[in-house]
């Protein structure tokens, strides 16, 4: 074990410094005006914008082959529409922003991997010399993809593995089958040797809900048995976390982004401070080109522009934009999305 944790040590220096390596004066300058313009805000109380994202989540697809139980994916339960990315939008879009944009978070809602251009929307972004992320099931790593995969120039694959065993797995990944996600994982390790590449980092995301806290030191040994890189533990979102009704929130309180209250039921532990750093460094871009502040606007409720009618420079400074930031400076807690914010509830391991 103490092996695996050095190991783990030495893997998250190379990937930080695949990082800096895709830092150009330009992306750096844009950085600095971000970071800055921020700092001028917390302190000033007024919203100040300078520069453009600095990393942006674009949703492949709203799609997903699963049915957990606190994703509106999974519960097919979306007010907006779900469809694929196409190819032709996303690469014009990358046209548009690239040479500020440093990371791409391909994820928002839904698997990734069953939009079928996925892998080479990737090999665009790698193109460009941008750190290029995305979150899976691992239901589709076959050996074929797993391949592609690793040929795409990704940097990162995050691999959620939700329990140790089927029994437990399954409790919240309704549908899924924890054999296919090893094998997935495995794929990918041997064809990362196979063409002697150092990416992608493959991590195994364990989000912690209470049928599987009992299973977090468990993790770490089958990470170290699979040979993937790193284990990451996360927090669950609960929407009606003041009853929790399926049961979801641990008791192990660092792995909870709630605590209980004395009268009975929780609260969230997000105190809600009046800025947020998401909002000047980063956005989400849909399947279907809107333009959201956060992940946390999984319906897209919040819609700040639409990339299908207007170029990205224009939205990220638009009225709409402009009067979020104020409204968020002003009175964080009245803004729906805020409420669930994990902000400021890290888990370490």
């Amino acid at each position: 074990m103490l092996y695996f944790y050095t190991l783990m040590r030495r893997i998250q220096f190379n990937d930080t410094i695949n990082l800096i390596s895709k830092l150009s004066f330009r992306r750096t300058w844009n950085a600095l005006k971000v970071f800055s313009s921020f700092q001028i805000s917390r302190i000033s109380g007024k919203p100040v914008q300078w520069g453009y994202p600095v990393s942006v989540s674009f949703e492949p697809t709203t799609s997903c082959n699963l049915r957990c139980p606190e994703c509106p994916s999974g519960l097919r339960a979306f007010s907006r529409p779900t469809g694929m990315l196409e190819k032709s939008f996303f690469e014009k879009t990358i046209d548009e922003i690239h040479r500020e944009l440093l990371y791409l978070i391909f994820y928002f809602q839904g698997e990734p991997y069953l939009n079928p251009g996925f892998l080479e929307m990737v090999s665009y972004a790698s193109s460009k010399k941008i750190y290029t992320a995305t979150s899976t099931n691992a239901h589709y790593l076959n050996d074929a993809n797993a391949r592609r995969t690793v040929e795409s120039g990704l940097d990162r694959l995050i691999i959620s593995v939700d329990g140790t065993t089927q029994e437990v797995y399954q409790q919240y990944r309704v549908g899924g089958k924890l054999t296919k996600v090893l094998e997935g994982a495995k794929n990918i390790m041997k064809w990362r040797k196979e063409l002697g590449s150092k990416t992608p980092l493959v991590v195994f995301q364990f989000l912690v809900v209470k049928p599987n806290e009992h299973q977090v030191n468990e993790i770490r040994l089958l990470a170290e048995e699979i040979g993937v890189d790193d284990v990451w533990y996360k927090t669950a979102q609960v929407y009606d976390f003041v009853n929790d009704p399926n049961n979801l929130i641990p008791g192990i309180d660092k792995y909870s982004r709630y605590k209980k209250k004395e009268a009975g039921g929780y609260t969230s532990k997000n105190k809600l401070s009046n800025h947020c750093w998401k909002l000047w460094h980063s956005n989400v871009i849909t399947w279907d080109g809107l333009v959201v502040p956060c992940c946390f606007d999984k319906d897209a409720m919040h819609q700040l522009g639409n990339m299908k009618m207007q170029s990205f420079r224009e939205i990220w400074n638009n009225e709409n934009y402009r009067q979020f930031r104020k409204e968020l400076m002003s009175g964080r807690k009245n803004i729906d999305i805020c409420a669930n914010c994990s902000e400021g509830v890290k888990v370490w391991g």
